[in-house]
């Protein structure tokens, strides 16, 4: 397990900004930049026999785009489905606190 374990962690040292940041890329005379949100996570285990177990995931939130046009002026588009469900949490929040606040005033 040791072995597994080990060339598993010599993978992921390769996995840092390049993995947020894309290569750049020439669309319609426009530089872009892809940006992403990256999260990984592992784990694992053994009961001091042979007997062994791990696991692990992640996922990637393409955020959105640094562009350069062609007078070298950089600008941010962010992809709005991601923003959106990334605002989900949020506005749930918002919605249970104003419940509360209705009910405290009406008692």
């Amino acid at each position: 397990m040791s072995d597994q374990f080990s060339a598993l962690v010599e993978a992921f040292k390769k996995v840092g900004v390049s993995t947020a940041y894309g290569p750049p890329l020439q669309i319609g005379g426009e530089e872009l930049i892809p940006v992403a949100l990256v999260s990984f996570g592992f784990g694992g285990g053994g009961d001091g026999t042979n007997a062994a177990g791990g696991g692990g995931g992640g996922f990637v939130l393409p955020v959105g785009v640094y562009g350069r046009n062609a007078s070298g002026r950089v600008t941010f588009q962010q992809n709005t489905v991601v923003v959106m469900a990334m605002l989900l949490p949020l506005v749930g929040a918002v919605g249970v606190s104003l419940r509360g606040v209705l009910r405290a005033l009406r008692s």
